[in-house]
């Protein structure tokens, strides 16, 4: 019961916040420069006066802003995001097309990243101050800082044009052919992934290692399974499990100079030539889409809390 009421009200923010995210974001994009019925006419050349009022009339440009975004609102409650101006296809049958290879990437990197960051931060915390812990943190801030482009560029220099272990671009057909395609630019943005994770598991491992019951729980002979099992890797995951969702959040929607350096055809690109061309359409879906991965990501770290710390529980039940 707890559960349920906890998941309804965010829920019903969550619906809230996803409403005034596209009244804003509709609102922004009618501000751009340039006009859409033009662009959809094929430039200045083909828009005739009688042209541009009858492309108007047809997607309702010539009705006042809110009226315009009533329209729209009406098609996304029936999964019905328009249709592109740029290839004239429906926007929900294009991002449906480019998803799985974006979604693909996003969860290839963030097993890389889970696999590597989550052990490397709790050995860095456990042993702090060794040299293990001082490289740990050193490659972490290398890794933060460096930017995604310039990896992109060194990791296919490297292992695609002087080794040839990987393509240079593209995706592949059928499974094992698109995990050999997305490994290079997996491990691209997973870089920045494991540093960020391995230093916020370090940073939790230590401190939850010095917290009191830590202390008494050595002091009674507790087996050290137990200790770093049960006491810290169970208190010191419910701030890992936060940015650990944030991060595959931003790697299934910000992942754009990744796709763009291995010309990868997924949401990263397809927002990017939208932006070049005015696609509006395209441009709404795929922030709307952005805002709803965000915002269920962060319902899903809530209700992993509501399991793994009872306090949250008993303040709900209150």
């Amino acid at each position: 019961m707890k559960i349920a009421i906890f998941v309804a009200r965010r829920l019903v923010a969550m619906v809230a916040i996803l409403l005034v995210v596209s009244f804003l974001v509709f609102c922004l994009l009618s501000l751009a420069p340039g006009d859409p019925a033009i662009i959809l006419l094929g430039g200045p050349s083909k828009a005739t006066p009688e042209a541009v009022a009858k492309v108007r009339a047809a997607y309702h440009l010539d009705e006042p802003l809110i009226a315009q975004y009533w329209y729209w609102l009406q098609g996304v409650l029936r999964f019905d995001f328009g249709r592109s101006i740029r290839s004239q296809l429906p926007v929900f049958d294009s991002i449906h097309e480019r998803f799985p290879i974006t979604a693909a990437l996003a969860v290839y990197s963030f097993i890389i990243t889970v696999v590597i960051a989550i052990p490397l931060g709790l050995a860095a915390g456990v042993r702090r101050g060794t040299r293990l812990d001082r490289t740990v943190t050193a490659g972490s801030l290398i890794g933060f800082a460096a930017p995604v482009f310039a990896l992109a560029v060194f990791l296919i220099y490297v292992f695609a044009v002087q080794l040839g272990w990987f393509p240079v671009y593209g995706a592949g057909k059928g499974t094992i052919d698109r995990i050999y395609h997305l490994t290079l630019p997996a491990i691209t943005l997973a870089i920045g992934q494991i540093a960020i994770i391995a230093r916020q598991t370090r940073a939790a491992t230590m401190d939850v290692a010095t917290q009191d019951y830590v202390t008494f729980a050595r002091v009674r002979a507790v087996p050290a399974r137990t200790v770093w099992g049960g006491y810290v890797l169970r208190n010191a995951s419910l701030p890992v499990i936060t940015i650990s969702g944030l991060v595959l959040a931003f790697a299934l929607t910000g992942a754009v100079l990744v796709e763009q350096s291995f010309a990868l055809p997924g949401l990263g690109t397809l927002l990017v030539d939208s932006v070049n061309a005015l696609d509006v359409p395209v441009i709404q879906a795929i922030t709307l889409l952005t805002a709803f991965v965000i915002l269920s990501f962060n319902l899903i770290i809530d209700v992993a809390y509501f399991a793994l710390d009872p306090r949250l529980r008993r303040g709900v039940g209150a």
